[in-house]
């Protein structure tokens, strides 16, 4: 397992595996990896001969008042995961490899990207977009995995994939949890212990809505309501949004009548955490 830091040393690896006739998978990454990109990493492994992750903090996919320079970073503690799992190369560019000085070139989205985080954070998707399509156009992967905790990303992935003709099978993992339900997150670092026991409620509302929708509740006013009166009632909680969309659009629906996902934003303290879940896993 290899640690690179340059686009020539990812293609020129790429290009003896294909030469061998392996195919590729590509888990895009921003480090500081847990048990959810692990799942992404063994699914990659599963499916391809070989299997390549990027770590990378994007800045173009944070805003001025957001986490760039705090986001936690630990390359050798990755890099260990990664090969504990069967990676077989990290790719680890420092910003200017990936953006040049000059860069003025972009990937954006209208309609998928305009509900849910994108109201909050106007820029991110357009980093997501743009730094997603650079790490395909390096790789150029068989397949690339994402996880489902951000449902809104794989769902703008895919989509772009699909309007960009990208030549890429997109793989959605299901979420991980801790123990007690917690969705894994790299920023759950951030929670202090009173934080991290109030985060739980996040989890707690997705289980309420999972439960609502299991027993025929269609009116999707009704469970957004009961899930906000669940997470109101931590003192240390502050929703950003709860909201039920169509899987497809990302646009808001009135009733269950069609795949759906049930998605939400919280902080808790300062820590900004997502949870969701799909209609269809019910």
């Amino acid at each position: 397992m290899r640690v690179v830091k340059t686009v020539d040393e990812v293609r020129a690896q790429v290009k003896e595996w294909r030469a061998q006739g392996l195919t590729v998978g590509l888990v895009p990454t921003m480090g500081y990896l847990h048990e959810g990109h692990a799942s992404l990493i063994d699914a990659s492994h599963r499916d391809n001969d070989r299997t390549v992750v990027s770590d990378f903090v994007n800045p173009m996919q944070f805003g001025p008042a957001e986490d760039l320079e705090s986001y936690p970073r630990d390359i050798d503690r990755d890099a260990k995961l990664v090969e504990e799992h069967g990676g077989d190369l990290i790719f680890n560019p420092e910003p200017s490899e990936m953006y040049h000085e000059g860069f003025s070139s972009f990937v954006d989205m209208t309609v998928l990207t305009q509900e849910l985080c994108g109201l909050s954070r106007p820029v991110h998707f357009r980093g997501v977009c743009t730094v997603v399509s650079k790490l395909f156009n390096i790789v150029k992967p068989d397949r690339a995995y994402f996880g489902k905790k951000d449902a809104q990303q794989l769902a703008v992935i895919r989509h772009m994939a699909d309007d960009l003709n990208m030549d890429i099978e997109i793989i959605g993992c299901p979420i991980v949890r801790e123990a007690d339900g917690l969705a894994k997150s790299s920023r759950n670092t951030y929670l202090n212990e009173a934080e991290r026991k109030a985060a739980l409620v996040l989890s707690k509302a997705v289980f309420l809505g999972m439960d609502m929708v299991r027993n025929g509740e269609s009116d999707c006013s009704a469970v957004i309501g009961e899930i906000k009166k669940l997470i109101e009632a931590e003192p240390l909680a502050r929703i950003d949004y709860v909201k039920i969309v169509d899987c497809a659009t990302m646009q808001q629906i009135t009733s269950l009548d069609r795949p759906a996902l049930c998605a939400m934003a919280v902080y808790i303290g300062k820590t900004r955490l997502i949870d969701n879940f799909f209609t269809e896993d019910v």
